[in-house]
């Protein structure tokens, strides 16, 4: 799997610039601010130090969270189910959320992250393939696009755990719904090249198609689905994967008469094709 880094990006002489990309832009600056506001981050003297910070983390993911077994029921989740969960951190019982309203957490999660490696990860994979498919769908468009999937794939998680022990464990990040741009950007650019920097020859920089790159991030977020541990919602990955790239396949409709160029909608937004990736 890799994880791709932006290219410096500049318009082609000849090609009128387009429009930058102000979705993509505001969602990795609302997601950089509440994480700096939150907890997690530990920046904020507000929730305190050390353990204390901590359960303020936990109280503050159940807030804010997805959880599947709110999702479906449409209620928060009362205080003898919560002592009927495990609790994800020893020594921070999680508290009852009068108030909370579940079917809005669909969205509240998206803007939620655990830590700096989970923020920075997501916001990585947005700012580099988001803004070309916003492109292609508009601002309105790619909004609605993004926040749809968002909700899509909590709601997909749900079903799929509504009987297993993690029926009760929150979900947070914006990880389904950047799947999705994953999956429209390859259904409308899959031989844009991607240049990805290999560990195992000293990370020796080659180019790859962008379906050979993407294609193989999700059968990896598949394989996890079976075989990974705890902690990942590999699944969530899957669905958002899936629906964004039927999405586009049933939306995005070259116009009759044109010839596919590869490459040629990066081209208008960053100045080349290529994409720059390495490992996680």
């Amino acid at each position: 799997m890799a994880i791709p880094v932006p290219a410096h990006t500049g318009a082609r002489r000849g090609r009128p610039a387009a429009t930058a990309p102000a979705v993509c832009y505001a969602l990795i600056a609302l997601n950089t601010a509440v994480f700096l506001l939150g907890p997690a981050a530990g920046l904020n003297p507000f929730h305190g130090r050390g353990q204390t910070r901590v359960c303020a983390e936990q109280r503050y993911e159940q807030r804010w969270g997805a959880v599947p077994a709110e999702l479906l029921s449409g209620r928060p989740l009362t205080a003898g189910q919560l002592a009927e969960a495990p609790d994800p951190v020893p020594g921070c019982p999680a508290a009852p959320t009068p108030g909370k309203h579940p079917a809005l957490s669909v969205l509240s999660a998206l803007f939620v992250h655990a830590g700096w490696l989970h923020l920075l990860g997501n916001l990585l994979f947005l700012h580099v393939f988001g803004p070309t498919v916003e492109q292609r769908m508009g601002r309105s468009r790619f909004l609605l696009f993004y926040l749809a999937a968002g909700a899509l794939t909590t709601y997909g998680f749900a079903l799929a755990e509504a009987r297993s022990p993690d029926a009760t464990t929150v979900l947070i990040g914006a990880s389904g719904a950047i799947s999705a741009v994953l999956g429209a950007y390859l259904r409308l650019h899959p031989r844009a090249r991607v240049t990805v920097l290999v560990p195992l020859l000293l990370f020796l920089p080659l180019r790859f198609p962008s379906w050979l790159v993407l294609g193989l991030w999700f059968a990896l977020q598949w394989w996890s689905v079976h075989s990974a541990g705890p902690g990942v919602a590999y699944l969530v990955h899957v669905i958002g994967f899936a629906a964004g790239f039927l999405h586009a396949t049933l939306t995005e409709r070259r116009p009759r008469g044109t010839r596919p160029r590869d490459g040629a909608h990066d081209a208008r937004y960053a100045g080349d094709t290529s994409q720059r990736s390495t490992p996680p």
